[in-house]
């Protein structure tokens, strides 16, 4: 039997793809696996949308989110020419990826961290470099590859909830060859953030999402912040228009409703606290997070697999990477209050009878 030609370019061939958080499609779970928000969106983002449902959806969209982007520099202080919009942060991460690597170049990243990078370097038949965290998610000196034209860093990181100093990330920007991307897709959770470092950095793109903070998975918008010169030539990469009138809407309605997601926040990091506390006094190492979700390492002589798949059993999605230096935490999700207490009762009983 002639082995099936392959239509794909090798590289593609090669490649395993991304695998992003399971989404059930039928029953009641508790759904602490995917970093969502656990609490609805501004009433206003929901009035925003309704309204734009109308004769206009036979038009194309503005092709570069114009009200968006100057809402979004408006809220975050800078000018609506350092924003550009994309159908999620991981569109961006697309563009960012065809605009500055092609086939040999070297995308450097931390390891572990989010894997869509690993993912979009090999889409470019780019030479993928993860260079090993610290066992406290420090970074050592052989972070700075010479030469490579990408370099990501999550900010805080994922799956670690943890925050590398902006001042130690001015310093990574300063000594790297390429444009360094700080993915701060959890920084409303965060005490600290990198957006002081565009002004004084060429070379650093920040980007954001609405998907965590301000409750908007759904929708994909995300935003990169960066001076002119490199906004400039990503608008040449990205798809005519990648973002669709509804999702501008609900952007400028979400982002005028400041005191919506703060007080949303404020509870998440309540919870946060809360869940680290509990799940250290149950025997559990707990790295400290400043995002949506935390990562904890298991008890000594209990499976973390094991753990992962009783939950799912019982309805509660949390989740599991079967990957080194990971094989023996799970990342933990912040739902509400009630969440996190029928979580923390079943761990206690499955820990309970292991121990």
């Amino acid at each position: 039997m002639s082995k099936l030609l392959s239509y794909f370019r090798d590289n593609i061939e090669r490649m395993s793809g991304y695998t992003p958080g399971e989404q059930p499609k039928d029953g009641v779970y508790i759904k602490l696996n995917t970093n969502e928000n656990p609490y609805p969106p501004s009433p206003n983002v929901l009035k925003a949308i309704k309204d734009a449902v109308n004769d206009n959806l036979r038009l194309y969209p503005d092709p570069i989110a114009t009200q968006a982007r100057i809402k979004v520099a408006e809220v975050l202080g800078t000018k609506p020419e350092r924003v550009m919009a994309g159908n999620g942060s991981d569109d961006l991460l697309s563009i960012i990826i065809r605009s500055f690597a092609g086939p040999g170049d070297k995308v450097v990243f931390p390891y572990p961290s989010y894997m869509l990078y690993k993912t979009l370097a090999e889409l470019q038949d780019a030479t993928a470099c993860a260079v090993d965290f610290t066992e406290n998610y420090t970074l050592l000196q052989d972070f700075i590859v010479k030469g490579a034209k990408v370099t990501f860093i999550a900010n805080p990181n994922s799956p670690s909830g943890t925050l590398i100093p902006p001042s130690e990330i001015s310093k990574i920007a300063s000594e790297i060859d390429g444009v360094l991307v700080i993915d701060e897709a959890y920084a409303d959770f965060a005490d600290d953030n990198c957006l002081r470092l565009v002004e004084k950095h060429d070379n650093i793109l920040i980007l954001r999402t609405l998907s965590k903070s301000y409750s908007l998975a759904g929708i994909r918008l995300g935003f990169c912040i960066a001076q002119e010169s490199l906004i400039q030539g990503m608008v040449k990469v990205k798809d005519s228009y990648n973002v669709d009138r509804l999702s501008i809407a609900a952007v400028v309605a979400a982002l005028d409703d400041q005191k919506n997601m703060k007080n949303n926040v404020e509870k998440i990091k309540g919870a946060r606290q809360y869940l680290t506390k509990s799940l250290q006094e149950m025997g559990f190492f707990v790295y400290p997070s400043q995002s949506n979700f935390i990562l904890a390492r298991c008890i000594k002589g209990i499976s973390a697999q094991n753990l992962y798949k009783t939950l799912k059993s019982l309805k509660i999605l949390i989740r599991y990477f079967n990957i080194r230096r990971l094989d023996d935490c799970l990342r933990i999700t912040i739902g509400t209050k009630e969440e996190i207490d029928t979580l923390l009762k079943n761990l206690k009983e499955l820990v309970g009878n292991k121990t």
